[in-house]
């Protein structure tokens, strides 16, 4: 499908890429650069890949698919870097949560003959680091892409064909579209775990032993988000501040009408709102995005 896919980044999410693209042979080549010493090692232990340097524009030499999977704040650096030795007919894409800003920033380079097309995979766990990464991740996920206006056709559907092989479910949507979905689906999940945990725990700081120790699923869960990568986030939270302060803005109006309705002991309100959120629940099990048993985190064996 590929001769060479080079993989700048090699986290939990440009790992687990090029785990599943050696298990699949997409590629006759894979090339990774990261600028970690640990991951290096790592990767050049584990035997991973043919090329494994932390020489960014070496390593997108000869390339034909470019997949930047670092933090955010780094993309600008990373494609100054790389901009003159991409060879035509590249297609370069990346694995970020938010796709406005560097679209800017790829426009602004005006690239020649290479299609930029940006990816979001909707998949990863609150683990990170290459060992953290396996080749099933992306199985039955949905991956967005989001394809500038000079990608080529040709190149849009390799791209949507690779993420497929990887074994995601595509979709391709427009940039804002894509950001206002995920700062509700994503970022905004991810403000309140942070912002709920600080709460029960933080604040509450001469009772955290009992709180961690009789913590319930709910706040278990919102745990294991507020566990995901700090700068991954700290980035994703800075790219995405309009989407995510108007879904904020939008949240903070129902926390008033929740607490008015509980002030003022208003059982049929409070009865609506779990009501229709109940529902909602049901929706998304319907859409194949959860299973209706719960585990709780405690799987049989």
């Amino acid at each position: 499908m590929f001769n060479n896919i080079c993989i700048i980044g090699c986290g939990l999410i440009g790992s687990s890429i090029l785990r599943a693209i050696k298990t699949k042979k997409i590629s006759k080549k894979v090339t990774i650069c990261d600028k970690s010493r640990d991951v290096l090692s790592y990767l050049k232990k584990e035997n991973l890949a043919e090329i494994i340097t932390d020489n960014p524009k070496e390593a997108v030499k000869d390339s034909d698919l470019i997949i930047i999977s670092t933090p955010l704040s780094s993309y600008k650096e990373i494609l100054l870097i790389i901009k003159d030795n991409l060879k035509n007919d590249t297609i370069l894409t990346d694995t970020g949560s938010v796709k406005k800003e560097i679209n800017k920033v790829v426009e602004n380079l005006n690239l020649k003959n290479i299609s930029w097309i940006a990816s979001h995979p909707i998949a990863g766990t609150e683990e990170s680091g290459p060992q953290s990464g396996y080749a099933e991740l992306f199985n039955n996920r949905w991956c967005i892409i989001s394809a500038s206006n000079n990608a080529k056709k040709e190149h849009i559907d390799k791209l949507k064909h690779f993420w497929e092989k990887l074994g995601s479910k595509v979709k391709q949507m427009k940039v804002d579209e894509h950001d206002h979905i995920l700062s509700l689906t994503s970022h905004l999940p991810h403000a309140v775990a942070y912002n709920l945990v600080k709460t029960a725990v933080e604040d509450n700081a001469k009772f955290k032993n009992e709180i961690i120790k009789y913590s319930a699923g709910g706040l278990r869960d919102f745990t294991r988000i507020a566990a995901s990568d700090p700068v991954m986030w700290r980035d994703i939270f800075i790219d995405n501040s309009k989407d995510i302060l108007d879904t904020l803005n939008k949240f903070s109006e129902n926390i008033e009408d929740f607490k008015k309705a509980l002030s003022e002991k208003n059982g049929d309100k409070l009865l609506k709102i779990f009501l229709s959120t109940k529902n909602i629940r049901k929706e998304i099990i319907k859409a194949g995005q959860d299973v209706e048993s719960p585990d709780f985190g405690r799987k049989k064996n």
